[in-house]
């Protein structure tokens, strides 16, 4: 229901499960509550609208996964992940401890508790400031992942600050990696190696132009070096985040640590990254990380002269820009699209895609 003039509500058209939602199925992140709406990656046609807002009934929208209020400092800098007033449970609360970022949907506590979007219908705080209306002509499957996984992507390639003819590597090939892969080439990128161990999304990434290296089958480090004549790759992306599996000795440390509930990440990715990028690089991390790491070989990154870029993507600022993309032809992210399922399957649809069982990479969802 309305409770602010800039609410608007919203009947859930088509919704998608995130590989950052398994991060909240699988229990890594904490303050999930008995009740809470997943889902923070939908779209669909304004029913209600509060006083204050300029959608209005039977507008077609799609609404960026986090919530900015549009007033604020960060707001004003379009650094709209950083949105000060959106997440009443950010760090120094004493009720909670949470997170110094925006509000976002269907995310726990720790992001404000807000509703999701798997649903049949949500509430849209701040709807004056975060949700676009969709251009006629274009299908819901065309635009659902300007919510989050294009433009995450596309934010993760250009914190690479990628110049043209620089090779990019990027660790997972999984929807936000596919999206980093064609992102970095729209940006100039002369190559792009994609690392994984599946294969279904191998072959994707080969696709979309990348070269490919599974890591069960191949030294990462050896191979990175040897296809860049030594120096390493100009920048890293880790398109995986805080459940990263991995060969080394560091992984059962990681996997030991989070079974006692001591860490909750395992920086698998991190550590490679650092060891493959060449000097004078830059990681870009757009994979989630909610706690502490620890045995990373931070005298190399340092050595090295690393940049980091890292952060929730600021969606709103994208949004333009990528939808032309899209009109352009230059970019269908309904590639990505794997599964196609009805709300009432999302049990199973969350097994599916966390065993990547029928070589699931997407699956969207109407109610």
């Amino acid at each position: 229901k309305i409770v602010n003039p800039r609410d608007t509500i919203l009947k859930i058209t088509t919704t998608a499960i995130c590989g950052s939602d398994l991060h909240l199925y699988d229990g890594v992140v904490m303050t999930m509550r008995n009740g809470d709406v997943l889902g923070h990656e939908f779209m669909g046609e304004v029913v209600e609208v509060g006083s204050k807002t300029n959608l209005q009934k039977g507008d077609r929208v799609i609404v960026p996964f986090n919530i900015a209020c549009g007033n604020c400092h960060n707001c004003g800098k379009e650094l709209y992940s950083a949105c000060d007033n959106t997440n009443p449970n950010a760090a120094g609360n004493e009720k909670i401890y949470g997170y110094p970022t925006s509000g976002m949907y269907g995310y726990s506590h720790l992001y404000g508790g807000y509703d999701g979007g798997q649903a049949e219908y949500v509430r849209v705080p701040y709807s004056d400031v975060n949700p676009l209306k969709i251009p006629e002509g274009m299908s819901d499957e065309q635009v659902l992942f300007l919510t989050d996984i294009f433009p995450t992507g596309f934010m993760a390639a250009e914190n690479c600050e990628i110049k043209g003819g620089d090779t990019v590597a990027i660790w997972g090939a999984g929807p936000v990696g596919q999206f980093a892969i064609r992102s970095a080439f729209l940006l100039g990128a002369g190559r792009v190696i994609s690392i994984d161990n599946i294969p279904d999304r191998l072959e994707m990434a080969k696709a979309g132009g990348a070269e490919t290296l599974n890591f069960d089958t191949v030294n990462i480090l050896e191979e990175l070096k040897e296809m860049t004549a030594g120096r390493g790759p100009d920048s890293c992306i880790d398109a995986v985040g805080m459940e990263a599996h991995g060969t080394e000795l560091g992984n059962i440390y990681d996997y030991t640590k989070q079974a006692l509930r001591l860490s909750v990440d395992r920086p698998n990715v991190l550590r490679q990254m650092i060891l493959a990028c060449g000097k004078a690089g830059t990681l870009s991390i757009p994979g989630v990380y909610v706690g502490l790491v620890d045995k990373l070989p931070f005298g190399i990154a340092f050595g090295k002269g690393l940049t980091w870029k890292m952060g929730q993507t600021h969606v709103q600022r994208y949004l333009p820009r990528l939808m032309k993309y899209i009109q352009d032809g230059d970019i269908d992210p309904t590639f990505i699209i794997t599964h196609r399922l009805k709300l009432s399957e999302a049990p199973q649809a969350y097994e599916t895609f966390k065993q990547k069982r029928d070589n699931c990479i997407k699956v969207v969802m109407t109610p």
